[in-house]
């Protein structure tokens, strides 16, 4: 199956690395190139706009908010979904070998795997990497599907992400879906990504101590909610 290709890109106060990111992205696999402008208080929108990319404003705070508003832009013609977070931690090269695989048609979602991938050293906090393991034993436990990961890299089959039915708007997104593709049976891998420090800004969510432990209650919430409520599609 050919399959057509969109990239969303959210963005908060992304402006000294979101010019960088589109610029090393391999433009020519993706048809439409979405930068989700989630409030930002610097020139982002603006500097994404030079570089090329369509610029969606979603002034609500919130990861799966910018992501939904992504999602709502998409055109007809597109398939496949990637997403890809702006601070440039992620390696934009490395999404040609991730839709290479997904282009062998065996796979409804692929997850890159910053664990797997030998993250840089200190490109993920302590924090984090006990909540990317709680949270991934969580699911396998659950529903029997094993993740290392919740990273923000990941390409879904657009038909999956309506299976799916996404409710969270903020830190939880990334976690539902993967619940979620485990509790509907999709065929779902991981690949191995590399992963560096960020080099420009803070982050929104492990920048602070306080961001890292509301993030992972959100996260810990979402799974029981996704336990209790299973999804309409399922």
């Amino acid at each position: 199956m050919c399959h057509t290709y969109a990239l969303i890109v959210p963005a908060l106060n992304e402006a000294e690395s979101i010019g960088i990111l589109l610029r090393r992205i391999p433009r020519e696999l993706f048809s439409q190139i979405l930068v989700i402008d989630n409030g930002s208080q610097d020139p982002t929108p603006r500097v994404a706009a030079a570089a090329g990319a369509e610029v969606v404003s979603e002034p609500k705070r919130g990861y799966g908010q910018a992501c939904m508003a992504g999602i709502r832009h998409l055109r007809d013609s597109i398939t496949v979904v990637a997403f890809m977070d702006a601070d440039l931690s992620d390696h934009p090269e490395d999404l040609a070998m991730m839709i290479r695989h997904f282009g062998e048609d065996r796979w409804d979602m692929l997850l890159g795997s910053r664990i797997l991938g030998n993250p840089e050293p200190g490109s993920l906090t302590p924090l984090q990497r006990f909540g990317n393991w709680l949270s991934t034993r969580l699911i396998s436990m659950v529903w029997k599907v094993r993740f290392t990961d919740l990273g923000p890299r990941r390409i879904v089959r657009r038909d999956s992400l309506l299976r799916m039915n996404l409710r969270d708007r903020n830190f939880g997104w990334n976690v539902e879906m993967q619940a979620r593709a485990a509790q509907l049976g999709l065929r779902v891998r991981e690949l191995p990504v590399r992963y560096g420090r960020r080099l420009h800004g803070r982050s929104k969510i492990s920048g602070t101590i306080l961001g890292s432990l509301r993030a992972g209650i959100k996260i810990l919430w979402t799974l029981l909610r996704c336990c209790l409520v299973p999804s309409a599609a399922g």
